[in-house]
């Protein structure tokens, strides 16, 4: 015998609605209708539509959204270096300099702007929910251009960072050992603790159409937790890279074996982890 236990509330409520048997005003209904959490179908919905609309922008759009970006999340490692040049040298502080860390999340993701690794789950699950040519081909173009003009936007930024006399040594110093103990990994360790780092924004993409309230404390709470944690995000990440770069502390080998284990477990963490089982929960939902 088929359980059919599902179909039978769902007609039910449905009948409730239709004869107005909920007990609620037509101005109450409307307070029930915002109290009711958005499911995770709708979830879907939502950054499905906005990963349809991403991957159709021009590419002109993308391109300086994407080099605004990598500028801007080097004011993570400037809010950092900042608390770490002037606070004491206690067994607390790195729990309190992560939230420097925090103010360049904040500027790119409040601000709308193009970041790699929010892609790996807002450019997917169309591809995901309707895989075809078109939409492998607009995935693959928006990832190469975000990445790249990412990437240029943080040599951009570490470059002023370290040429101009905008800091004091002190805060360059800063800079500098932030950078070494972000970037002087072996490959097979930066891989993996780039995999979190990844979970982590998708899982902020995820979270933010359900906390219109608080996406401040959503995106502080979790950024900070990729900083104290001591796991890598390619494209703040980059910023340390090129900082190091331009003052001659690593070589292109060097930077390379960073750069490619680290997006790899960006990539792996966001779409292999993340978004495969946040698909997975909706499929069946999103078919029917």
């Amino acid at each position: 015998m088929v359980d059919n236990t599902e179909e039978r509330v769902k007609a039910h409520e449905l009948k409730r609605q239709k004869r107005g048997q909920d007990d609620v005003s037509g101005e109450e209904e409307n307070w029930v209708d915002q109290a009711t959490r958005l499911s995770a179908r709708l979830i879907f919905e939502v950054i499905r539509r906005d990963g349809v609309d991403e991957m159709t922008r021009p590419k002109t759009s993308l391109l300086f959204s994407g080099l605004a970006a990598g500028i801007l999340i080097a004011f993570s490692i400037i809010g950092e270096g900042i608390l770490r040049a002037y606070l004491p040298d206690a067994p607390w502080r790195p729990l309190v300099e992560s939230f420097g860390y925090t103010l360049g999340f904040l500027l790119v993701i409040k601000g709308r702007m193009q970041l790699f690794t929010e892609n790996t789950i807002t450019t997917v699950l169309p591809l995901m929910s309707h895989p075809c040519r078109e939409y492998f081909y607009l995935t693959g173009r928006l990832w190469a251009m975000v990445l790249s003009a990412n990437v240029v936007g943080a040599f951009i930024a570490a470059a002023f960072m370290y040429w101009t006399p905008t800091f004091t040594p002190e805060v360059k110093a800063a800079f500098l050992a932030i950078s070494e103990h972000a970037v002087l990994h072996p490959p097979l360790e930066a891989f993996f603790r780039a995999m979190p780092a990844g979970v982590i924004i998708a899982a902020i993409v995820w979270m933010l159409p359900t906390s219109t309230g608080a996406p401040f404390f959503v995106i502080v709470t979790f950024t900070w937790l990729i900083a104290v944690g001591g796991f890598t995000h390619i494209i703040a990440g980059s910023v340390e890279m090129a900082y190091l770069v331009v003052s001659g502390g690593i070589g292109f080998i060097e930077a390379i074996s960073f750069f490619i284990p680290v997006l790899a477990g960006n990539v792996v963490g966001g779409t292999a982890v993340f978004t495969l089982i946040t698909w997975a929960q909706v499929a069946s939902e999103v078919d029917e």
